[in-house]
């Protein structure tokens, strides 16, 4: 069976993960993924349904039954439902945070993801792609920025959106969640030990994705025969 060539992009929350993930998808000609959604998705259904989020039985049974597919346009679909918009608003992300920490949640998250990876190539992103999802993947980055510059971008982000909100706020949760990701005892986030860590804090959109490309073409050339 071929293995999917996979950029593995991970990161805390305001890094720039999903946007320069999807320009370096579109330069390299490979699919995009976005695992965070998934786990958003989650969180979302948890609300809806009024399941606690440390409940482990009734969040394994939510996500037991749970398929997940790409959509034109980029679109998550979750059992044939476009929860795109939903788990974009700014409560989704804590949401997110709260329910991957529950391993019966990641347990069953990661062969779905696998599964979303395509032969042609991907760039996956997340906080465990590198680690977890995929520890053999030939490209690994992650990227970085200072905690205040990544709650003003998710600030701007959220602002565009329509939404009204207290940045200083924000960076306590942002720091909050940064502390639940990474002291968690399943897949914590982490660089893996053969990423290539990139600080984006002074960094211009474009110069990122230009880093990218040149790590990604230069490793993925280094693994093919």
């Amino acid at each position: 069976m071929t293995q999917p060539l996979v950029v593995a992009v991970d990161g805390p929350a305001g890094a720039g993960k999903s946007t320069a993930s999807r320009a370096l998808a579109r330069r390299l000609g490979f699919s995009h993924v976005d695992t965070g959604a998934m786990y958003r998705v989650v969180g979302v259904l948890a609300r809806e349904r009024a399941i606690v989020l440390d409940d482990d039985e009734a969040l394994g049974l939510l996500v037991g039954g749970l398929s997940f597919a790409i959509g034109e346009g980029e679109r998550l679909l979750a059992d044939g439902r476009d929860l795109t918009d939903a788990i974009r608003r700014a409560d989704a992300g804590e949401l997110a945070s709260r329910v991957a920490a529950r391993p019966v949640v990641r347990t069953r998250l990661v062969p779905l993801q696998r599964a979303l990876a395509a032969p042609a190539g991907v760039v996956m992103e997340g906080r465990d792609i590198g680690t977890v999802v995929f520890p053999d993947a030939p490209v690994k980055l992650y990227l970085t920025a200072a905690p205040g510059e990544r709650a003003r971008r998710r600030a701007v982000e959220l602002r565009a959106r329509g939404e009204t909100i207290d940045e200083a706020a924000l960076a306590r949760d942002i720091a909050a969640r940064d502390r639940r990701d990474s002291e968690r005892a399943h897949s914590p986030l982490r660089p893996a030990a053969d990423a290539v860590v990139l600080d984006t804090t002074t960094l211009t959109l474009e110069t990122v994705v230009d880093e990218m490309e040149r790590i990604a073409r230069a490793r993925l050339g280094a693994s093919r025969p």
